[in-house]
């Protein structure tokens, strides 16, 4: 397994920026890189594109109504769309829905129902089936900083939210945690706690049962980190990054093989 930077033709690309998204579309043809915050001190809404058959940046014209400018946001891939929901804009927590349509570029404000999420930042947001599960993060009241372990559900045909309360053992408050989805299962690893201090502990929802259960890993033990990401690969989580309670930044990668019994889980520093 060996690191490649990969070579892009011309110019354009999104710049230097933390906080965004990056998804990828039509078979992995496309990457689409929104919002976040960076180039010229600001927030931005902006899409890009990279086309990873031609290695090259695009920035298409997108028609709709615009989501706000944000970082810290979820995008989850639903079949062509992309769901974007929360974030911050650099004064307050978010907690609205926009769906970009990626066959056409067409933006979309659904119309919702139910029992919403508050606002928030560094939330998680995974998709099992038709149903997108949002998990912590942070919001604010007053200049009050408010940490979340609250699990929302939005049907993702009919756009009513619902706020569920598994049972066992859940994480705590936290935001800046990485999720995956794994066989109708909700994976949470690491983030920053209410008291400021970095996790890396691992968490299971159920999604058909609805309760949460705390693993214990074998093999290397993870640095605690926020900021970090998880993708799922057949039977593993590759952790990636992050930052530490002393600020400093990993450039390290994890595995997590989670086909084992839970009691037996492995975790492997490449």
């Amino acid at each position: 397994m060996r690191w490649e930077r990969v070579g892009v033709h011309g110019g354009g690309g999104p710049g230097k920026r933390w906080g965004h998204t990056c998804n990828s579309v039509f078979g992995g043809k496309l990457l689409y890189v929104f919002g976040g915050y960076g180039k010229d001190n600001r927030h931005s809404n902006k899409v890009h594109v990279f086309d990873t058959v031609n290695r090259m940046w695009s920035e298409p014209v997108m028609k709709g109504a615009l989501p706000t400018p944000r970082d810290s946001h979820s995008c989850t891939n639903i079949g062509d769309n992309l769901f974007v929901f929360g974030g911050t804009n650099g004064r307050e927590p978010l907690n609205d829905l926009h769906i970009l349509d990626t066959s056409s570029n067409t933006w979309i404000s659904p119309s919702l129902r139910g029992d919403r999420p508050n606002p928030r930042e560094g939330h998680s947001a995974a998709l099992i089936g038709k149903r997108l599960f949002i998990f912590g993060g942070c919001g604010k009241y007053d200049d009050t900083e408010i940490y979340y372990d609250d699990v929302y559900v939005l049907n993702t045909e009919t756009f009513v939210w619902k706020r569920i309360a598994p049972s066992g053992t859940p994480p705590c408050k936290r935001e800046s945690h990485s999720c995956s989805s794994w066989n109708n299962k909700i994976i949470i690893i690491g983030g920053e706690d209410i008291s400021s201090f970095y996790l890396s502990d691992v968490h299971i929802l159920d999604t058909d049962t609805l309760v949460w259960c705390k693993l214990n890993t074998t093999g290397q033990n993870l640095p605690p980190r926020a900021g970090h990401t998880t993708v799922a690969f057949g039977k593993n989580l590759f952790v990636f990054g992050g930052f530490a309670n002393d600020q400093s930044l990993f450039n390290d990668v994890y595995v997590l093989d989670v086909a084992v019994p839970s009691s037996l889980l492995s975790l492997i520093l490449l």
